[in-house]
């Protein structure tokens, strides 16, 4: 993307020499230079001769890690708090204090739950990594610390220094907004910001760079200036963001397709994939509860739609993804970008694409209400079609694209059962939106496209948020309706090839018991061999009242609480936005009502079923 006086704040000479200097710098070196002007902005109290030796170090040693030296006791202290729902944030809560440990700092890292909150007030340095779930909520280990600075006992902070590394996804309503609260509230209460916030959109390896590159800056120049120490150069921080193993989600394993099988029966009005991959040659390994990242393709008919509906050429070369690699416009759009999400920055920047007043009005503030209904099932065709006539070429509009990200899906096997196999329950998604026929981008891939000996790009994504108790006689109580049931059959075998005896009950549900019962081959299977002990149904579709998983709970209310006051763990895998609230508010009952206390002490019990982590969802 080219700078314009138009589209910057700079003046017609600063664009000229930023145009010619930009596309000359390595991505190491854009990393560094966003860090270096984060830390030089929250530098301004340093002395100017220490500000020079910083930069003119800083030059030489891009690439070295830091070495912080001289500081007091107190100085070194740094504590991590993460939120995570799915793992992400842990990881990179992680990585980032082996990195800081590495220069002699004393780091305490921890889950947002497991952080005693009578100890904020001690802080001097804390870095907050976060996501948001749903509607704008915080992941389910944030919320009660979430509660506690929102809360009247949130102490005024004096000496805190902190920053904010929020995770979310541009297509929804409430981007990073959990990331937001912290970030506003901190400030609120006294604190100070070591960096700026940054919000990451699903393709994040770059901002958790610049943001870590732009921590460790401040910390510099804050901690040594404290001592009188001159500082040294930051480091770049991007092996944060970079995977340990040979295959990440940066650099995905092509897995080879073994089996590719409809679980639905004849007549059945869903379409539910298993799939069974090669793991063979990766060295890749997993545990029940994690999931496996796949990188889908667009629907080759929206692709060559597209292309028409501008009158390009799919040959012509354009950029396929920010190494610099490329391809022709069919390939970009096919495998590399997403076509099928609008999100507000897409729009804003295809305002600038085209003549059409009416795009810049719909992206302008006071719109909010508009734009979300715009952005409600359209995809980049009816952005081309409704805004036109447009002035873009092939390379400018895919510049605008996002990455197409993978779509990630609970394992379905245990990898000890199936040694160098991971398997997958997939939906095939298809639905009508503004007149025309809609695809669920992965799951229409897997269904239609994929056949057995085709590979897919793949990536394990571990979750330590949705694991199974470390005690093997612990009793295990699974409610998953659908697709949720997937991780439930990798526990299962888990525990089956393991030979544990521990009790297990699945609470499954879906529509119809002759053409939609999931799996039901196994689960008879291992009940018969006793690796599962209960199994109870829910068939929403067969009777003339419609009974769900929650349903069941209730009506096992006295058995369901004997098992929790046992020690059982409860797991909830699937739907969030209903299945998810509802079970919930089913156990909320349940032990109500079977413990015999009020509302206020049953939402405590619950509490603290998961502060235990004997209450686990995986939840989307």
């Amino acid at each position: 993307m080219q700078l314009q006086v138009t589209n910057s704040p700079f003046n017609q000479e600063q664009v000229e020499l930023l145009n010619r200097l930009l596309p000359t710098l390595t991505e190491s070196q854009q990393i560094w230079l966003t860090g270096y002007l984060f830390a030089r902005q929250n530098a301004a109290g340093a002395t100017t001769a220490l500000a020079e030796v910083q930069a003119i170090s800083a030059a030489s040693t891009a690439s070295e890690a830091v070495t912080i030296v001289n500081q007091s006791a107190a100085s070194k202290e740094v504590t991590i708090l993460f939120g995570s729902q799915t793992g992400n944030c842990q990881r990179l809560a992680t990585g980032l204090g082996r990195k800081l440990e590495e220069q002699g700092l004393q780091v305490t890292i921890a889950a947002m739950n497991k952080f005693k909150t009578n100890n904020l007030k001690k802080i001097e340095n804390l870095l907050l990594v976060v996501s948001t779930h749903g509607e704008g909520d915080p992941p389910d280990n944030a919320m009660s610390f979430h509660e506690f600075l929102y809360s009247k006992r949130a102490p005024q902070f004096e000496n805190l220094h902190f920053s904010v590394l929020a995770l979310g996804d541009t297509s929804y309503e409430f981007f990073c907004k959990t990331g937001k609260d912290f970030d506003e509230r901190l400030e609120e209460l006294g604190g100070q910001r070591l960096s700026p916030r940054v919000d990451c959109d699903l393709d994040y390896d770059e901002s958790v760079a610049s943001w870590t590159a732009a921590v460790i800056g401040s910390l510099n120049n804050r901690l040594n200036a404290a001592s009188g120490a001159v500082p040294i150069a930051a480091s770049t921080g991007s092996e944060i963001a970079l995977e340990q193993s040979e295959y990440s989600r940066t650099n995905p394993f092509k897995a080879e397709v073994l089996a590719n099988i409809n679980l639905n029966g004849r007549g059945s009005d869903r379409e539910t994939r298993h799939l069974e991959l090669s793991l063979e040659g990766s060295n890749l390994q997993y545990e029940p509860g994690d999931s496996l990242g796949v990188y889908p393709e667009n629907h080759p008919d929206l692709v060559e739609a597209i292309i028409n509906e501008l009158g390009w050429n799919p040959e012509e070369i354009v950029t396929l993804n920010k190494n610099g690699d490329k391809g022709n416009l069919r390939e970009a759009l096919l495998k590399h970008y997403e076509i099928t999400t609008l999100t507000k920055p897409l729009l804003t920047q295809a305002a600038e694409l085209t003549s059409n007043t009416g795009l810049r009005e719909l992206v302008a503030p006071g719109k909010e209400q508009e734009l979300k209904s715009y952005l409600n099932g359209r995809d980049l065709l009816d952005l081309l079609q409704d805004f036109g006539p447009w002035q873009a070429t092939p390379s400018s509009l895919v510049a605008i694209l996002r990455k197409l990200p993978a779509r990630l899906y609970s394992i379905a096997s245990s990898f000890k059962a199936n040694e160098d196999e991971v398997h997958l329950t997939i939906r095939a998604v298809r639905y009508e939106s503004h007149g025309r026929d809609r695809y669920g981008v992965c799951s229409i891939h897997c269904a239609e496209r994929v056949q057995p000996g085709d590979n897919l790009p793949i990536y394990i994504q571990q979750n330590p948020n949705f694991k199974l108790p470390a005690n093997p006689d612990a009793p295990i109580i699974m409610v998953g309706p659908g697709t949720g049931v997937a991780p439930f059959r990798a526990f299962l075998e888990e525990r089956e090839e393991l030979g544990i005896d521990g009790k297990s009950w699945l609470i499954y549900g879906d529509r119809h018991f002759v053409t939609d019962f999931l799996y039901q081959t196994d689960w008879q299977r291992m009940l018969k061999d006793g690796a599962l002990t209960k199994l109870d149904v829910a068939f929403s579709r067969d009777t003339e009242e419609k009974v769900y998983v929650q349903h069941r709970l209730l009506e096992k209310s006295r058995e369901v609480f004997e098992w929790l006051q046992e020690g059982a763990y409860v797991y909830i895998c699937g739907d969030e936005k209903h299945m998810a609230h509802d079970v919930h508010s089913a156990l909320l009952t349940v032990i109500e009502q079977e413990g015999g206390l009020n509302a206020e002490a049953a939402a405590a019990y619950l509490d603290n079923l998961q502060q235990e982590q004997r209450y686990q969802r995986d939840v989307y």
